[in-house]
């Protein structure tokens, strides 16, 4: 493991008390398919604040500066994720959303999932021109929701300049969809 897979603040037991909160659901939301349920994670304040705190780590530099402009958090728990991410670091939040969900113009994205397909938004001008962004999302998977918000932010004029995951799926091989991007997950299964 190097560095820059390792949240830079949270320690082998802060993991493990987060992974502990993590609940797997057997075929759902179809058969064959295991969803990782992070509502018992959130639902406990102290390890919902401890996963924030992991997450932010990616938008801070080694001295614990913040190194990035805005968060951009996926639909839907990159939501809950995201925002309080862009709190802790002191930036905006920017959402990025299932097609049809923004009013005005937007940029759009279609990509795999592991179990269909979808597309996602984002506001054009939800990312300004040069901005260094944090991409914060709940389960790096097959890698495709990843490589089409990052590919959103590309066409509004921004450089995602790290991703930052609570849980990544390994036999998935997500990463390989962006290469050359910083990953940094806080569990892997």
């Amino acid at each position: 493991m190097t560095a820059r897979d390792r949240p830079a603040r949270l320690s082998d037991e802060q993991l493990g008390q987060l992974r502990a909160r993590v609940r797997d659901v057997p075929g759902w939301p179809e058969p064959g398919v295991t969803f990782k349920d992070i509502t018992p994670l959130l639902a406990d304040p102290q390890m919902f604040a401890l996963a924030v705190t992991g997450l932010a780590a990616a938008g801070q530099d080694g001295d614990g500066n913040t190194r990035v402009d805005s968060v951009a958090g996926v639909e839907a728990r990159g939501f809950i994720l995201g925002a309080p991410v862009a709190h802790l670091l002191g930036v905006g939040f920017v959402p990025v959303r299932k097609h049809g969900k923004l009013p005005g113009e937007t940029h759009a994205a279609t990509y795999a999932l592991e179990y269909g397909e979808a597309r996602l938004e984002l506001h054009r001008d939800g990312i300004a021109p040069g901005s260094r962004v944090l991409l914060v999302d709940d389960v790096l998977a097959t890698g495709g929701t990843l490589a089409a918000a990052a590919d959103l932010v590309a066409q509004g004029g921004g450089r995602v300049v790290a991703a930052a995951l609570l849980i990544e799926l390994e036999a998935l091989t997500g990463r390989r969809r962006v290469p050359g991007l910083e990953v940094l997950s806080l569990l892997r299964a």
